[in-house]
């Protein structure tokens, strides 16, 4: 079915799934799915989400989830959650996944509490996803443990949900239960013996059931946009409503957003006259103060000639949508690797990039010489920190993270234009931008980082 034509554009019965990712408020897996209404589509998004600190003394947060969204028959992406389907029915399935949990000390101001502790930082889960589907009754089952060695701990979570319906709206309201592990619970609100003082006397935090209830809402207001928003409550067992580092046993949030769904749009990934866009590339990082709008605009164009590190790898991309709304503006989904090397400052290391690219080609001489600039907005996590965004931060006094959000720029021509020869029209030679970075501190999920890097690099990309 065409995007624009469809009745529910965004699935509402899946909606908290996606907008509520605090991991103190179990929606982020109680219902089934994603956002994304149609198989082989992806979408983008954002959600400025408000919450309670746990935390005594500390203040409300206000964070950015970026929403990076792909539902294939397979794979999927849900902004911090990766994963595979084991089963494909439309009623029930079972899922396996691979979660960024969004919880932790505050990364920006450190109340009292918390001085002289040791960071308590986000770590990354291991799960199996259970769901059924009945009309308008959703159940789902979680199971979920620590596979970064940072709590060592798990969780087990079962919600229920029920999902009224327009044609244009649609609404949720849910219960959530959270079984959280002792190891859980007193890595983020125990006291050690040695981190103890007046203030904070040594606890251990024992296992405990959390209940959270939580409406969520969407709107579809234009084409392919909807505005997302909820509010929940969740009611802390005693292992953590006792602890001296908790503000109390009750804690609250709302987010409010927008989503835009591609579709599977005029061009779908899993149809055989669909090209394969593939891109090979090489470059390195900027030099200092050489920031991505700088190099953009022609501003600074400076390489590294301190300590410069390169970089080379290969993107695959699939076309999503091909002349969006007759314009001259094409959508590829990307995913590739990438290697970073270092020269002997730190071990080399891959990175991953996923990302969505919008391609404008309506130029003048365009019937001349096919002329391309390419914007590209999605995700990257990279095996090490590189050694350039170390070296940044350190200087600024500002943390790394290795799950970055990736914008690639660029700008092509055709070679087959360039030389004459029709064969090779679909073979671009071009130069673009490799860019990660926090978006400005404003992501938990991003690890609060503000800064970044930029490299760059020439590169080649035919269709096959």
């Amino acid at each position: 079915m065409n995007p624009v034509l469809r009745p529910c554009f965004l699935r509402p019965g899946l909606l908290a799934a996606a907008i509520c990712a605090s991991p103190l408020a179990a929606a982020q897996n109680a219902t089934l799915g994603s956002l994304l209404e149609e198989p082989q589509s992806a979408g983008l998004g954002g959600l400025m989400r408000i919450e309670a600190s746990p935390y005594k003394g500390a203040d409300d947060r206000v964070d950015l989830l970026p929403l990076y969204l792909y539902e294939g028959d397979r794979f999927f992406l849900r902004s911090n959650t990766a994963g595979i389907k084991l089963t494909q029915r439309e009623d029930e399935g079972i899922e396996l996944f691979v979660e960024r949990r969004l919880e932790g000390y505050p990364e920006d101001e450190t109340p009292p509490i918390l001085e002289g502790l040791r960071t308590r930082n986000s770590e990354a889960d291991l799960g199996v996803r259970v769901y059924w589907k009945r009309d308008a009754h959703l159940l789902d089952l979680t199971v979920r443990q620590d596979v970064s060695r940072t709590s060592k701990g798990s969780e087990v979570r079962s919600s229920y949900g029920y999902t009224w319906r327009g044609e244009r709206w649609a609404l949720q309201p849910m219960l959530s239960l959270q079984w959280r592990s002792a190891r859980l619970n007193d890595y983020y609100f125990g006291v050690e013996q040695d981190e103890a003082d007046d203030l904070r006397p040594a606890y251990a935090a024992g296992s405990g059931l959390d209940v959270t209830a939580g409406l969520y809402g969407r709107r579809r207001v234009l084409q392919n946009w909807s505005v997302l928003g909820g509010a929940y409550l969740t009611r802390h067992a005693s292992a953590i409503g006792n602890s001296p580092l908790a503000r109390d046993d009750l804690q609250w949030g709302a987010m409010l957003g927008a989503a835009y769904d591609f579709g599977n749009g005029n061009v779908a990934w899993n149809k055989p006259q669909t090209p394969t866009w593939v891109k090979v590339f090489y470059g390195r990082d900027s030099a200092e103060g050489c920031h991505m709008i700088k190099i953009m605009t022609l501003s600074c164009t400076r390489l590294n000639s301190d300590d410069p590190t390169d970089i080379w790898g290969v993107h695959i991309g699939r076309p999503f949508v091909s002349r969006l709304n007759g314009w001259p503006l094409d959508l590829v989904g990307y995913v590739g690797i990438l290697r970073h090397e270092e020269r002997g400052i730190q071990p080399d290391a891959w990175q991953i990039d996923a990302y969505m690219k919008a391609f404008y080609y309506g130029f003048p001489w365009s019937h001349r010489v096919n002329t391309r600039i390419g914007f590209g907005f999605g995700l990257s996590y990279a095996e090490r920190v590189p050694h350039t965004e170390v070296q940044s931060q350190a200087r600024r006094e500002r943390n790394t993270s290795k799950l970055l959000n990736y914008l690639d720029p660029s700008i092509d021509v055709s070679v087959g234009d360039i030389i004459g020869n029709p064969r090779l029209h679909d073979l671009y030679f071009g130069v673009g931008i490799s860019h990660r970075s926090g978006i400005f501190g404003s992501a938990r999920m991003l690890g609060t980082v503000d800064g970044g890097s930029n490299y760059i690099y020439a590169y080649l990309e035919g269709a096959f």
